[in-house]
């Protein structure tokens, strides 16, 4: 295994002066952040009471704060429904996280403001997609009228300009800089040190196709474009397939452009969506997952008309990662895995699960259970 950077926690040597996290000014009992948009907005300290669009931006919150829920008092549903493993770790530390109530979402109009403003949070944390909606349907500017702070972050549409940046603000608002700039250096210093091995040595540059959201839906084939997974196939020493063809981070692929492909791998992002579709092929990779059920799912790819006449189905190059990478400050450890599986030699010495389970105990929570990553089993002789 790599050697993890030790005491994170002591040091923030590693945090570049472009992603290190200023302590907030203001007054005494309020501060200025600049938010993912460039808006520079007012917070009153300190924050009691908060409200996450997304349930899922818990996985910055828990980086924080070792009572994550404390202060939630309103969020979406999306943690519950779309990673409900992730969900049962937190709820079964922190009961009381079954009782925030659950105020819908702006991207499907069903955010309730009217309960938002009732539940009287000191700050909102919005998601950066949902900007065009919030500002049509005027309800910013209704929190914002009643003294609400509105902060938008985002971990999926441009990590690589804005996961540092919201990591901060989250560090910023809860009076966690600190913390905020700890994390930022590990991933900071892991993404590094993956780079760094890639241009110490030559190698080649597998070719590679990502479906998106496999088994969410019947249809073939959501991808990554110049962003979020496709970018990190790429900081992995992988060709990303797709980005000559998706303009931004997310598109579409047809089945017979992938055919056309024939990928040397694929790497297919997952998870337990029985919420949504539950006759589903997708793979319920996550914490806890079970190897049995993720295997059997996974081995049904190989046979599917996009890749069973490629290169990664002859080769049993076809892999699975928890989708939620992709909407996560933990993104960097899947940058590591993707390193692994596609330079198996290059980086025999590193390990991303170790790595993963490392982060939990130096940040998280909650204890690390393994089941993000699969790859094809070998039959057993």
């Amino acid at each position: 295994m790599a050697a993890w950077i030790p005491h994170v926690w002591a040091s923030t040597s590693a945090v570049s002066e472009e992603s290190k996290v200023s302590p907030p000014h203001g007054q005494a009992n309020t501060i200025t952040v600049t938010d993912v948009l460039g808006r520079q907005v007012r917070i009153p300290l300190p924050v009691r009471r908060m409200i996450l669009e997304e349930s899922r931006q818990l996985y910055t919150v828990a980086l924080l704060t070792p009572e994550p829920a404390a202060h939630i008092v309103g969020w979406g549903a999306d943690l519950q429904q779309a990673d409900p493993d992730t969900y049962r770790q937190y709820l079964a530390q922190f009961p009381q996280i079954a009782d925030i109530p659950v105020l819908g979402s702006f991207s499907a109009a069903t955010f309730n403001i009217e309960k938002a403003i009732a539940l009287q949070p000191d700050v909102v944390f919005l998601n950066l997609e949902t900007e065009r909606l919030a500002k049509d349907s005027a309800q910013v500017q209704a929190l914002e009228r009643l003294g609400i702070a509105v902060v938008y972050v985002d971990f999926r549409h441009n990590p690589a300009r804005n996961t540092n940046l919201s990591i901060g603000l989250f560090g910023q608002i809860l009076q966690q800089t600190e913390r905020a700039n700890a994390f930022i250096a590990l991933r900071n210093t892991t993404l590094a040190r993956v780079q760094e091995r890639l241009n110490a040595q030559p190698h080649t540059t597998p070719t590679v196709f990502i479906e998106r959201i496999a088994g969410l839906t019947q249809d073939c084939c959501f991808s990554f474009g110049n962003e979020n997974f496709g970018r990190y196939v790429e900081l992995a020493g992988g060709r990303n397939l797709a980005r000559e063809h998706i303009h931004g981070t997310f598109g579409q692929i047809s089945t017979e452009q992938v055919l056309a492909f024939d990928p040397e791998v694929v790497l297919l992002t997952s998870g337990d969506w029985a919420a949504y579709n539950p006759a589903g092929d997708w793979i319920p990779v996550g914490p806890n997952a079970s190897a049995s059920k993720v295997q059997a799912a996974l081995k049904k790819y190989p046979n599917k008309l996009a890749y069973q006449s490629s290169r990664a189905a002859r080769n049993n190059r076809i892999y699975a990662v928890w989708h939620q990478f992709y909407n996560s400050p933990y993104d960097f450890i899947v940058v590591e895995q993707l390193a692994q599986w596609l330079h198996p030699q290059l980086f025999a010495d590193f390990d991303a699960q170790a790595n993963f389970a490392q982060l939990h105990r130096d940040f998280l929570p909650v204890v690390y259970a393994p089941g993000y990553f699969a790859a094809i089993e070998a039959p057993r002789p």
